[in-house]
């Protein structure tokens, strides 16, 4: 209990950065995090630095807490001190420190690594009021920044993970050779091979020396030696499992991975830190009617066709504005008036588009001004798009700046956040409680998405969501594999590196000796303007003498070659120059490659018909029920090629058919476009 008084237990001061008024908020440990700071202390306190740790906690499970006390106590872990006798006190303490039992601190610095600007202030803040000597922590927000913090003494360094790869090009070489703890928030979208090669290349130890500027770059891709890697992730990936997971044997002599340390989803719902956004999920169908307004019957590739088709009535202004309706109605009615959240409920209107988003926010905005409702929508994207002919940013459409959306629509009267690749990740808001979804979602970017809503509230027990796009199968695929741990098959296949390389080197784009004289130029520093000479021949012979398919082929191998090669080199004992060479020169010839002409065989479809009905119908609510077991995921398929898809073209009329086929039902008159229109 001293120690969780002591390095736990706290009084934290929130302020309303909008009314700037401050609250005291006292936060105490939860089992799982208590557990996992306790075992990684224990287990980094035996091996020293350089182990990888996978921690998979549930959203909402206090991650920020918990890597504020992990944080902490790691700067204050030290190495054990070997017993000395009088006699021989100083050979025993040259063996002690040589052995790592000096007493000294185990890490000299600890970096903390986030890719989210909100989580990363909240982070920054929640560490400060942990750590007793506020001195000893430092943002690190510009250029230069981590070097003076490390020459200063500042124990822990809060960084983002788009600045760390160029602000650790500027630590000196003094500092190489420290040993370090990376603690990574979001390890699937915050570590990758080339930031990994940076992180390793302005850390590793000086001691080792390398002359050669290839066996640098090889070097430099490597996890180190000299760190502890604590990576935060809700939802790993298979990459991720494989490069931060631990290793064990599974059948058929593979190797499998899994996490060091895991809090799932299905624990924090049923301990109540979660809500579960699947007890209330409700789908919802659009049925349609196209019909052909050309009196010839041209010929479309059927399945590009069908795609457009279907944006085509999807993003009409009839069927944005019918949607728009069902989204004020439900809210009004199965949320406002029940008073959930004590009245305080807010929604989330997840688009597909930037557009899209426009169109929904202006639609919504008009309906609840014709219905008198109170309320107000708030539309947030990246970027300008173009309004009635003029280029705008949510900041103008809103009416005030973009940093202020979070405090906004905590206030009267903003209920709505209508988004467009924002606020997706990363966005903590208790006060969200129902879930619009007009956008294809699947895998990590479904689970996600819908986890925006399951942050726990005093006066919160459900959430709804309402999905225009997909259906329960999906969504239940999706969140399967996080539902309980996730688990790693097997580790990836090296071996289709070689697989790859025969049939780059089979295409015969390029040479040896091509590779060698540009990754001599390349590694000497010479300019872009010197580089392209050498690949331009490489270009030419895919141009003119390869076919469509041979084209796609090799460009997909090579992005492939490059990719697979990225990762496996961090995490295995590479030494092989050549396909080192091979990856440079890949990266820098694929910018060059055109994508194969592809001629748009469905072009113009949709000047050929337009809607003639369209009906929107919520269907059954439904308990989305998950299987209560640990879900395994395969590695990342190295293979890339592949050939250019044909076209199958068929009549207009072929294609209206099979789509009101596949879409329609019985319409009313009600339901007919034309006559709202007239």
């Amino acid at each position: 209990m001293t120690n969780i008084l002591e390095n736990y237990a706290q009084v934290v001061e929130e302020k309303n950065r909008k009314t700037g008024k401050r609250t005291l908020k006292q936060v105490f440990p939860r089992y799982h995090q208590l557990d996992l700071v306790r075992t990684i202390l224990d287990d980094v306190g035996q091996r020293g630095p350089g182990k990888r740790y996978l921690i998979q906690h549930s959203a909402g499970s206090g991650k920020s807490n918990s890597i504020a006390w992990l944080a902490h106590q790691l700067i204050n872990l030290r190495n054990p001190i070997r017993e000395r006798g009088a006699q021989d006190q100083v050979a025993d303490r040259s063996l002690a420190n040589a052995s790592g039992c000096d007493g000294k601190p185990i890490f000299d610095s600890i970096i903390v690594i986030t890719d989210r600007r909100i989580l990363d202030q909240q982070i920054d803040a929640t560490i400060r009021q942990f750590m007793q000597v506020g001195a000893t922590v430092g943002h690190a927000r510009h250029s230069g920044d981590l070097r003076k913090f490390i020459e200063s003494g500042k124990k822990i360094i809060i960084s983002t993970v788009q600045k760390f790869p160029f602000v650790l090009e500027e630590i000196g070489d003094q500092h190489r050779g420290h040993n370090f703890g990376i603690i990574i928030d979001e390890a699937h979208s915050s570590q990758g091979g080339k930031a990994a090669a940076a992180v390793s290349e302005a850390l590793s130890d000086p001691e080792d020396t390398i002359n050669d500027a290839l066996e640098k770059r090889m070097a430099a891709r490597k996890m180190l030696t000299n760190a502890s890697y604590f990576a935060f992730t809700a939802t790993p990936k298979n990459r991720t499992l494989e490069m931060f997971g631990d290793p064990y044997p599974g059948e058929e002599g593979k190797t499998k991975h899994r996490p060091f340390h895991s809090y799932t989803m299905k624990q924090a719902i049923q301990e109540g830190f979660i809500v579960d956004v699947l007890k209330y999920y409700t789908p919802v169908n659009s049925w349609y009617k196209l019909e052909k307004i050309v009196d010839e019957d041209p010929m479309f590739d059927k399945k590009k066709s069908g795609k457009k088709l279907r944006h085509f009535v999807e993003s009409r202004d009839h069927a944005i504005r019918l949607k728009a309706e069902i989204i004020v109605d439900h809210f009004h009615e199965f949320v406002i008036t029940p008073r959930k959240i004590a009245g305080e409920a807010r929604a989330m209107v997840i688009c597909s588009s930037i557009p899209r988003a426009v169109q929904y926010y202006r639609s919504i905005k008009t309906y609840l001004q014709e219905s008198k409702s109170p309320y107000q929508a708030i539309v947030a994207f990246s970027g300008e798009t173009d309004v009635e002919g003029s280029m705008m940013t949510e900041s103008q459409l809103n009416g005030f700046p973009s940093d202020e959306i979070p405090d906004q629509i905590q206030e009267h009267p903003y209920r709505f956040l209508v988004c467009a690749n924002k606020f997706q990740t990363g966005y903590d808001e208790p006060l969200l409680h129902t879930m619009y979804v007009d956008k294809v979602l699947a895998g990590v970017q479904a689970v996600q998405t819908l986890s925006r809503l399951n942050r726990a509230h005093p006066d919160k027990n459900s959430a709804f969501v309402l999905d225009f796009q997909n259906n329960a199968d999906a969504i239940i695929e999706a969140f399967s594999n996080y539902y309980r741990t996730t688990l790693l098959s097997e580790e990836t296949d090296q071996n289709k590196l070689h697989d790859l390389k025969r049939e780059l080197d089979d295409a015969q784009v390029y040479t040896p000796p091509q590779i060698d004289t540009l990754v001599d130029r390349f590694l000497a520093g010479e300019r872009r303007d010197t580089l392209d000479p050498l690949l331009d021949p490489c270009k030419d012979i895919y141009e003119l003498q390869l076919d469509e398919d041979a084209q796609v082929a090799f460009k997909g191998n090579a992005k492939a070659f490059v990719r697979t090669y990225d990762f496996l080199s961090a995490i295995l004992p590479y030494k092989d120059s050549s396909w080192e060479k091979l990856s440079i020169f890949l990266s820098l010839l694929i910018r060059k490659l055109p994508a194969p002409k592809e001629e748009d065989l469905s072009k113009g479809i949709q000047d050929a018909i337009d809607m003639d009905s369209y009906r929107v119908e919520k269907q059954e609510r439904m308990n989305l029920m998950l299987q209560d077991s640990d879900a395994e995921i395969d590695p990342s398929p190295p293979g890339g090629g592949g050939q250019k898809p044909q076209p199958e073209l068929v009549r207009l009329t072929e294609i209206l058919k099979t789509f009101n086929e596949q879409f329609g039902t019985l319409f009313t008159d009600g339901d007919r476009i034309f006559k709202r229109i007239k």
